[in-house]
């Protein structure tokens, strides 16, 4: 049998999800201490809480169908799970993947189970059962045969609202909105990421996105380094995958959603053992996401694209050299900076060869200085040179950036970046075929000055992580290589694009 590719909810014809989801992420007392717990008696009330707001909402629903009217209201089928249960466990001290992490979640869920039967028991007592309820039949099910005998003697005197209760399902947005909390039940992807946030006058900005538990650390122990049970996806093996559907799967009556990933080299022998574990785990179902060479790496590092060869011999500097010098005024300093930018004809293909920044702001001299040495330094090396065009653009300050010919820029450094991009695409370097600097002696040929650049045209270039080692497939909305399976669905972590909606 086979569900939608998110696994959720297999459901009859005219079937209907309705998923909520808890954040267990909120719920852990002391996080990263000694005494770090999940608050039960907070989880149960949250628990009643949804199931009792879930059941309203099928008799306020309005389906397009009368025969999914007629299915959601005899049945009043629902799917409670949970979100934030990776971070949960780094909070705890626990490893994604380890046998206590899978006794952890195995004994939450049975907790959520518990507490969410118990609720739509007290809604059977106020409101009635379920139209279809059969108390033995009922019973007699798979969940209910494991379900702790006070619970279902309640069960068997007042009947239940809901058919059935629980589901994982996939929470990719709501997890941002959660304070980007680890998705559902899947282990952490990143530490942090690079995400791309519309402005009102509909420029986008680039800000750096903190798995929710990173960020906490962060802020309660500064910059201690992270501990060893703070893996990624990365870091797991497929088996880790399966140990957590498996225990998180055994209180839930619906079905779960969760991705298995495998590296896009993984033997057959281990292939064929991670669907014979899920087999003998008893797991419900098996997604597993393998890249390859027509969808690339999703949830796994791509290899970064072969290095160009450096120049192995520097390039004396001419005499003389053609460029040009930029005024970049930023706002709250007195005094300019000036950027100039002298380039070097290599085979025809002109580039850039140095890079001089100077302002009489004396609060500048000593970064401007380092900047020119640098920034020069890799010029000079010739190779694969636009990086530093990102990695400028890519500083934010943390007193705030400014807004600059309509645009936020993040900080003077990157309005720095900018300037030296706007240099480059005037003289075709980003845009030209090459950037390798052969080995032996370049030229300096008098290139013709052109009149100012107009930057209304600007775009911001890929970001440093699409260059060096995308972490996942090329998204089909924004481009960026943040596009990745979780939960059944590609969803992009850059522009929030998502096949499921």
């Amino acid at each position: 049998a086979a569900t939608n590719p998110c696994g959720e909810q297999p459901l009859p014809p005219y079937g209907a999800c309705l998923l909520g989801s808890v954040n267990l992420a909120r719920l852990v007392r002391d996080p990263f201490g000694p005494e770090a717990a999940l608050e039960e008696g907070e989880l149960a009330d949250l628990v009643a809480t949804a199931v009792r707001m879930m059941d309203d909402v099928v008799d306020l629903s309005r389906f397009p169908l009368p025969e999914q009217a007629e299915e959601a209201r005899t049945k009043r089928r629902i799917g409670l799970g949970v979100t934030g249960l990776a971070d949960a466990l780094l909070m705890l001290g626990l490893r994604y993947g380890s046998e206590g992490a899978a006794e952890w979640t195995r004994g939450t869920m049975r907790q959520v189970a518990r507490a969410a039967y118990l609720a739509s028991v007290d809604l059977a007592k106020e409101k009635g059962a379920f139209p279809l309820f059969d108390a033995e039949r009922y019973l007699a099910s798979g969940t209910m045969r494991r379900m702790d005998e006070d619970v279902r003697e309640q069960v068997r005197r007042h009947g239940i609202r809901n058919a059935l209760l629980t589901s994982i399902a996939p929470t990719g947005t709501i997890s941002l909105y959660a304070g980007n909390v680890s998705s559902g039940i899947e282990p952490v992807f990143a530490h942090a990421y690079t995400r791309k946030v519309l402005q009102p006058d509909g420029s986008r900005t680039q800000e750096e996105v903190v798995d929710h538990a990173v960020a906490l650390w962060r802020r309660m122990k500064g910059d201690a380094p992270l501990p060893a049970h703070f893996v990624t996806a990365q870091d797991l093996a497929p088996l880790d995958h399966v140990r957590m559907q498996a225990a998180a799967q055994e209180w839930v009556d619906s079905s779960i959603s969760k991705t298995i990933n495998v590296p896009e080299d993984i033997p057959f022998e281990e292939f064929r053992d991670v669907y014979q574990a899920a087999w003998d785990m008893g797991c419900k179902g098996c997604t597993t996401y393998r890249p390859n060479a027509v969808t690339g790496s999703v949830l796994s590092v791509a290899e970064p694209p072969k290095a160009e060869s450096p120049a192995e011999t520097m390039i004396e500097r001419p005499e003389e050299l053609e460029g040009a010098t930029y005024k970049l005024k930023w706002p709250g300093s007195e005094h300019a900076i000036y950027i100039t930018v002298n380039d070097i004809v290599v085979d025809g293909q002109r580039r850039p060869f140095e890079v001089f920044i100077n302002s009489k702001n004396m609060e500048h001299y000593a970064w401007t200085v380092a900047l020119t040495r640098m920034i020069s330094a890799v010029f000079r090396r010739g190779g694969e040179v636009a990086f530093v065009v990102d990695e400028l653009k890519a500083v934010f300050d943390p007193r705030g950036g400014a807004w600059m010919g309509g645009k936020y820029v993040p900080s003077i450094l990157a309005a720095i970046g900018m300037e030296i991009e706007k240099h480059l695409k005037r003289i075709g370097f980003l845009d030209g075929p090459g950037a390798i600097v052969p080995e032996g002696q370049g030229t300096a040929t008098s290139v013709e000055r052109t009149g100012k650049f107009d930057d209304a045209g600007w775009e911001e270039a890929p970001s440093d992580r699409a260059r060096a080692a995308p972490l996942g497939a090329a998204c089909p909305s924004c481009g960026s290589y943040e596009a990745r399976v979780q939960e059944g669905c590609l969803s992009c972590a850059t522009c929030g694009f998502s096949r499921c909606g």
